[in-house]
């Protein structure tokens, strides 16, 4: 090749779609190594752009008419409160999840409610599963309705033949990444097949006013598969969560341009389907009369929903040259953090033991709140001494032992309250000023861990 040649050649990054004038080892977009390929000459820059038609005229704020996107209901009101209302004619949306954690049963289940309606018909086009497939799913969790279309496609021009003939209100394609267009080069799948595809199936839902739904697959480290420009493309980026070995399902927004990016819908698959969960507290906790050493119940928020969750650990002696450290449902980095500050700040040796934790009802605890908690029960487990049942901690832990406030401490205490809890431990700068009463319970503020440890095992 010449040194021309190579001059006009482009090198594209299979992860993002980020373009290089040369080959780098690492993408300077994403960062992710051994990504950029040639793609071959790129496009000659524009010397001069010329005014063009448009498409319409420019509107006064105050005139435009904004009714075509308000959100409809799904029919599924935990999805509902992710997407912020519902669904927006129009609007394209990106579910993403490990296989076999319910994307397809919760999809189905939502193009029911839809042509259950009777105003629209609803169409889901697979290209994994045979329509017979579907249709004894839907006979098994009741989801057989009259203006229910299935398809079984490939081929993106056999998708758009079908919405043609369907006309649809709803569009579902399960899964974006195993449709392909003769129009693009590459194997389905790939950044360029992918690329081709969404942009198809946006155009057209934006010009028919079709809300779609695309299923997307997950890497192994959880990410979105496919380039990252696919979610730049879209209106709405939801992840589909959950463990094999648990019913829970949570539905989170990481991306909405309709309403709140932060939001959580919580939902429980069982054999009938996938039934939504308006009150999921009751999952994350463990009923018992008494106090057992190594527990201590948190309150954590998921967007803007209070959630009761019960953190468990385990200090036991241990027989390796390296103590073992094994965390589930909970943050590893904070989980290290907290027994170190545990070590050097409150006085419990810990190197010499195994230490465990983990989360009750598959819940994964991510939010600083949850460091006291997470050190109340490492301690109880250590002095082998319960923190009592009626007792909720909330705060974050700081590196020097001080508790650091966090926010939303009123609804939290509300939500524990409603369950039937009797105390807190908050931090000082958290708590409610005049009376420590505060939503039928007692709160007691603490200014750090060891003080803290000190009023809950005493």
């Amino acid at each position: 090749m010449s040194a021309s040649s190579r001059a006009k050649a482009g090198y594209r990054c299979s992860d993002c779609g980020a373009t290089a004038a040369r080959w780098l080892g690492r993408c300077p977009e994403c960062q992710a190594w051994g990504t950029l390929a040639e793609v071959g000459a790129g496009r000659p820059a524009l010397r001069q752009v010329v005014a063009g038609a448009v498409s319409a005229p420019a509107l006064p704020i105050g005139e435009v008419d904004f009714g075509s996107a308000r959100a409809r209901s799904t029919g599924v009101p935990e999805l509902d409160r992710v997407l912020g209302g519902g669904l927006v004619p129009g609007s394209v949306v990106l579910l993403a999840g490990e296989p076999g954690v319910g994307k397809s049963t919760l999809l189905l289940e939502v193009a029911a409610r839809v042509a259950e309606q009777g105003e629209q018909s609803a169409l889901i086009v697979s290209g994994e599963e045979s329509v017979s497939q579907i249709r004894l799913r839907a006979e098994r969790t009741g989801a057989l309705r009259p203006r229910l279309y299935l398809a079984a496609e490939t081929e993106l021009s056999a998708v758009l033949t079908h919405i043609d003939d369907v006309r649809p209100g709803l569009l579902v394609v399960d899964s974006v990444q195993t449709i392909s267009s003769a129009a693009a080069d590459g194997a389905a799948g790939g950044v360029t097949q992918i690329r081709a595809v969404t942009a198809a199936l946006i155009t057209v839902a934006k010009e028919r006013g079709i809300a779609t739904v695309l299923v997307g697959h997950v890497t192994k480290d959880g990410s979105i598969a496919g380039p990252r420009l696919l979610e730049h493309l879209v209106d709405v980026v939801l992840s589909f969560d959950g463990d094999k070995h648990s019913t829970l399902r949570l539905v989170r927004a990481v991306k909405n341009r309709y309403g709140p990016a932060d939001e959580v819908g919580c939902f429980e698959l069982t054999d009938e389907g996938i039934v939504g969960l308006a009150d999921p507290s009751g999952l994350f906790l463990t009923r018992r009369g008494v106090p057992v050493p190594g527990t201590c119940v948190t309150v954590t928020v998921e967007g803007r929903r209070p959630l009761l969750a019960e953190v468990q650990a385990l200090a036991a002696r241990s027989s390796l040259p390296t103590p073992r450290r094994a965390v589930s449902g909970v943050d590893s980095g904070r989980a290290s953090m907290v027994l170190a500050v545990l070590e050097r700040r409150a006085g419990i040796a810990l190197g010499q033991q195994d230490v465990y934790a983990a989360t009750v009802g598959g819940v994964r605890v991510s939010e600083p709140a949850a460091d006291l908690a997470l050190a109340l029960a490492i301690a109880s487990s250590h002095r082998d001494r319960p923190v009592p049942v009626g007792l909720v901690a909330i705060g974050e832990v700081g590196l020097s032992g001080e508790l650091r406030p966090v926010r939303g401490v009123a609804r939290r205490l509300e939500e524990a309250g409603r369950l039937g809890f009797t105390h807190a431990l908050v931090p000082a700068d958290s708590a409610p000023p005049g009376s420590r009463l505060q939503a039928g319970m007692r709160v007691m503020a603490v200014g750090d861990v060891t003080s803290a440890i000190q009023t809950a095992l005493r």
